[in-house]
């Protein structure tokens, strides 16, 4: 499936109901969504079980079942995004399980682990238990930070490596009262990292 082609049926997922601040609950946009699953499934890292951690309302998660991949599982604290989810799941007609349970909680072992994480901007280092958890379940890592994070990254990952990244537009729809434009598009940067073999 061509990216444009996916990024178009990712459109149709619906957002959170009543987004968290704290949380940093914005949706990944379909466009940023259909980049960074398209770029995995490049790298054939779709094919096999795959975990989305902090899956909002499941768009990572649909995108990666709809391009193959075997077994997709969801993980959010949200008991009301996980319920949106499922919902997207459906009306998209795609068999994902969605999880409600905190970061730290998720079990078992899977190839690939996606998320779009809380960049830190309520609570400082709140992307940090998602990398450390994104490692210990996940043999292949997605995920998107903000621009310039990539030394911090390489150090806190070790002596996991980043393989890959690159910077991409990130587009905020005004979804809290402390929003003051539509649209706010910020650079972030898109990375693909693996664990060292026998770690």
């Amino acid at each position: 499936m061509k990216k444009k082609q996916l990024e178009i049926i990712l459109e149709g997922v619906e957002g959170f109901l009543n987004p968290n601040a704290a949380l940093e609950q914005y949706i990944t946009p379909a466009p940023v969504a259909a980049e960074l699953l398209h770029f995995a499934n490049l790298n054939g890292d779709l094919c096999g079980d795959v975990y989305d951690l902090g899956c909002g309302t499941g768009v990572l998660s649909i995108g990666a079942k709809i391009l193959g991949a075997k077994k997709v599982t969801g993980f959010d604290i949200d008991p009301d995004a996980i319920g949106v989810a499922k919902k997207n799941a459906l009306l998209l007609d795609v068999d994902v399980e969605f999880m409600c349970c905190e970061v730290g909680d998720v079990e078992g072992s899977v190839n690939t682990t996606l998320m779009n994480p809380p960049f830190g901007a309520q609570t400082r280092g709140s992307d940090r238990k998602f990398l450390k958890k994104a490692f210990e379940v996940g043999r292949v890592v997605y995920s998107i930070h903000n621009l310039g994070s990539g030394g911090f990254i390489k150090k806190f990952i070790k002596p996991n490596v980043i393989t890959d990244q690159y910077p991409i537009n990130l587009p905020i729809k005004r979804t809290f009262k402390f929003h003051e434009k539509d649209i706010l598009t910020i650079k972030v940067e898109l990375y693909r990292m693996t664990r060292l073999e026998g770690k």
